[in-house]
Formats: C-alpha cells, sequence, structure tokens
C-alpha cells in the first residue's frame, strides 16, 4: 500500500467505525473518535505530511527504520493517538485494510473478485522472543487474512546487534532459537498449537533482510565463534545469517516433509549493496533472490546465476540504480540469454512495472509473457496451481514444460533457452574434463 492508501483508510475508518471503542483510559472506554478529539484531530485534518511515513535518507540504513515508515506509529503526530489504541490499528486495523474477501476495498481485498491476482507479501518475525509465532498465527487467523491468491514470506530483519546492546538477547543463539524452536515444535506435533501449524499452511518462505552496506568482515573462516558463543555486541557478517537460517531451514524441511506437511523456500534480499560476496553466499545456499544489483560489477555470478538457472526478483521502479543503468545500456549477455529474471509488484503497479520494463528494455509483448511465466515459475505457491497456471508439465525441461495456450510463450522460444544452456553446460565441462 501507499500513503494515499493509508490516509484513505484512516479517514474512511473515522467515518465508518468511529463509535468503536479502541483503548481503555483510567479504567473507562474510549472510541476511536474521543481518541482523536482528544488530540484535536479530525478526518479533515489529516494529510500525507502528518502520516509521515514516506522515506528519508535515513529509512534505508536499519530496517526497523525502514519498517516504521509502512506503520505511522513512528515520529509523526499520529504518534500518541496510536499509542493510546494500544495495539488496535497494529492489528484489528491493519487486518481490515488487507482482509479477504472484499471486506475493505485496500490494496488486496479485492483478489478474489479480480481472479487472476495472486500475491506474496512480506511479514516480519523480530526474534526478540519465541512467543512472536503465536501472536502472528493468532492475528492473522482471528482477523482472516488468509486466502488462496495469498501467500505469505516472513522478513527476519538482521537486527541482533540492536537487540544484544538493548540487552534482550545474550547471544546469537538465542535469536536462532526464538525464530525456529516454535516451528520444530508445532511441526512435530501440530496439536501443540493448532493456530500456528494452520497459519504455516499459508506461509511458502523465508527473507532475510536490512541495510546490505553496513560495514562488516564478511570474510569467515574456521575459527569465528558459533551462535551459541557469538555474544557480542557486533552484528554477524551477512553470510553467517544465511548459512545458520539455512542449516535450521534443511533440518526444519525434512522433518515437515516426513511429517507431510508444506516445506519453505530461504528467498533473501541480496545483493542490493554491499560487497559481491553476499551474492557468493546467496548462490550457494539460496533458493533465489531480490535484487542483484551488485551482480552487475561481477560478470562470473551472473554466469554462475545463469548455468544454475537461479531466478532472481527485481522492481525497475524500486531499484532506481538498476532501472537507471540499463535504461543507457544493453541487457548484458546472459540475462538477453536467459537468466530468470521476474518482476514482484502488485495489481494497479503490475501495469505500471511491466510498462517501465517494456520501455527501459524494448521488450515485446512475448518479452513481458516470459516475465510472467517467470514469476509464477519462482513463486511460492502449491504445485497443483502452477499446473492450472502454466500447464500440467511445467517441470519438464525444454518446449516440453511449455504449454502456450496457458503462457503465450511460443515453444521455439523456450527451445532456444535449453538449448543455449545445455551448450554452455557442455563447453563448461567439456572444458573441465580436457
Amino acid at each position: 500500500m501507499n500513503q494515499k492508501h493509508l490516509l484513505r483508510f484512516i479517514k474512511r475508518t473515522l467515518r465508518q467505525h468511529a463509535a468503536e471503542v479502541v483503548t481503555m483510559h483510567d479504567n473507562v472506554p474510549m472510541t476511536l473518535k474521543a481518541v482523536f478529539e482528544e488530540m484535536q484531530l479530525d478526518a479533515y485534518d489529516l494529510n500525507v505530511d502528518i502520516l509521515d511515513v514516506h522515506a528519508d535518507r535515513n529509512t534505508f540504513h536499519r530496517f526497523d527504520k525502514f519498517n516504521a515508515k509502512y506503520n505511522p506509529v513512528g515520529e509523526s503526530r499520529l504518534r500518541e493517538v496510536f499509542l493510546k489504541t494500544d495495539n488496535y490499528l497494529n492489528g484489528k486495523y491493519f487486518a481490515r485494510i488487507i482482509k479477504l474477501p472484499l471486506i475493505s476495498q485496500e490494496v488486496i481485498a479485492d483478489l478474489q473478485e479480480t481472479k487472476y491476482t495472486y500475491v506474496e507479501p512480506r511479514i516480519s518475525i523480530y526474534c526478540k522472543n519465541k512467543n512472536e509465532w503465536n501472536k502472528l498465527a493468532t492475528w492473522a487467523l482471528h482477523n482472516d487474512v488468509h486466502s488462496s491468491h495469498v501467500r505469505w514470506l516472513v522478513q527476519v530483519p538482521r537486527l541482533y546487534d540492536i537487540y544484544r546492546i538493548n540487552k534482550l538477547l545474550r547471544n546469537f543463539q538465542e535469536f536462532l532459537n526464538n525464530l525456529f524452536d516454535p516451528l520444530f515444535q508445532v511441526s512435530v506435533d501440530p496439536n501443540s498449537n493448532p493456530e500456528l501449524h494452520k497459519f504455516l499452511t499459508h506461509v511458502i518462505g523465508f527473507d532475510s533482510v536490512d541495510d546490505e552496506s553496513k560495514p562488516e568482515n564478511p570474510h569467515l573462516h574456521p575459527g569465528m565463534k558459533t551462535p551459541e558463543y557469538w555474544d557480542d555486541e557486533e552484528n554477524p557478517p551477512y553470510a553467517y545469517y544465511l548459512y545458520y537460517m539455512y542449516a535450521n531451514m534443511v533440518m526444519l524441511n525434512q522433518l515437515r516433509k516426513e511429517q507431510g506437511l508444506n516445506t519453505f523456500l530461504l528467498r533473501p534480499h541480496c545483493g542490493e549493496a554491499g560487497p559481491p560476496t553476499h551474492m557468493c553466499a546467496a548462490f550457494l545456499l539460496a533458493d533465489n533472490i531480490s535484487h542483484g544489483l551488485i551482480m552487475r560489477k561481477v560478470p562470473v555470478l551472473q554466469y554462475m546465476y545463469y548455468l544454475a538457472q537461479i531466478f532472481i526478483a527485481m522492481s525497475p521502479l524500486s531499484n532506481n540504480s538498476l532501472f537507471l543503468r540499463y535504461h543507457r545500456n544493453p541487457l548484458p549477455e546472459y540475462f538477453a540469454r536467459g537468466l530468470r529474471v521476474t518482476l514482484i509488484v502488485l495489481q494497479e503497479p503490475l501495469m505500471e512495472e511491466y510498462s517501465i520494463a517494456a520501455q527501459a528494455w524494448k521488450l515485446s509483448s512475448c518479452d513481458m509473457c516470459e516475465l510472467a511465466r517467470n514469476s509464477v515459475l519462482m513463486s511460492g505457491f502449491p504445485h497443483e496451481m502452477k499446473q492450472y497456471w502454466v500447464g500440467s508439465a511445467y517441470l519438464e525441461d525444454g518446449p516440453e514444460g511449455n504449454d502456450i495456450t496457458r503462457t503465450n510463450v511460443p515453444d521455439i522460444r523456450i527451445s532456444f533457452r535449453h538449448e543455449t544452456l545445455l551448450d554452455e553446460l557442455g563447453n563448461l565441462f567439456r572444458v573441465t574434463v580436457d
């Protein structure tokens, strides 16, 4: 959602739900209208400047500050209002914004009516304590924000150092325990937490997020402390976070697979900034990544991602550096040859992103169809849904896996992608053998 969405939602809520009790003041119930009156605010006064959810230069240096811009509880004039309403706006009102079907007109509320729009929104687990999963699952189920059109990605901010400085955690192992222990427990015994068990059926994976340009020592070595001994106030490197998320997810996925439960993907933000070693770590550990902008500086990494057919999700409008660069220069060779790129966008912004991509990169309608097909293949939606969208044999390599009646991508294009990849692999291994 954008700031206009939020402003429109707040004004409508004040009109339609002003009489709802949202907090207690000296054991006296207060309605939403009373809270706003006490703060000397009304719907007429509200504007996007008062909301203060637009980004400034400090927004991207810490993920908690970045996240706060999506939640008007920061330093705006509305801070006291939202504090007075306790967690009401953060829970019930947020659920109302995204609730399905058609309870609200904001953001994804009309997904089931539009029929063909599916989304993978992110939601955060901060790993401050183990109860976060219970709160998230309870909120999601009680507010009915699950849908066949939605699959959630859980993003994990790399903020251990902030928690350690504030003495919320004693070591990095506690950070990992808070993230994974509830998941292992409910996977072993779903009846131990039915709400979390049900919520996890709508979760498709994990995302590692924060400002990648933060200073760090990116080189791991055998003498590096293990998580139970990492009690420094210094944040672990990017690759350290990623490795221990990967290691725990391997065990968790194996357990859930044996139990007949859905498994999860590791889809981190990677290569948006910082050293190229982040891209190397993700190449070894991640299922696919978001951004990958640093790759333009390291052609060998482009080639590796191409050979491994690792998907890269990007947004031309959000990633200005990507858009500005490729607006002036042609796509690198291996992008043109078939590096798997897809656009992650929603509804009306979807059309905007595709239009910008078509103009900047001179893409044809066939190119756009291939991007759309890639977005389906990359997504975490169930196998049966992908079969319906792009064809029953989509897992097959080459044109055998393409159903032109569903994808609108010609078989000859898919054949070219497949034959080019086989040629590259053949050349590589022939040189190795020789």
